[in-house]
């Protein structure tokens, strides 16, 4: 009796998907957070970009660094 049911929650154990939607719920949050990082630091060079070309038209050169 104790080895049938000792299966039975292995079984049950094997077929059970809960644990694996966390995971892909946490491989989907990985994704997105690097790519907002990513975008992030685009955006933040080619807003560098912009202010240094900005400061040269004015010509204040290195004063706005």
């Amino acid at each position: 009796m104790i080895i049938q049911a000792i299966k039975a929650s292995v079984v049950k154990f094997v077929k059970d998907e809960d644990g694996l939607t966390i995971v892909e719920y946490a491989v989907a949050g990985g994704l997105i957070t690097a790519a907002v990082a990513l975008a992030f630091t685009d955006l933040g060079i080619a807003v560098h970009t912009q202010i240094t070309a900005l400061c040269n038209a004015v010509g204040a050169g290195n004063a706005c660094a």
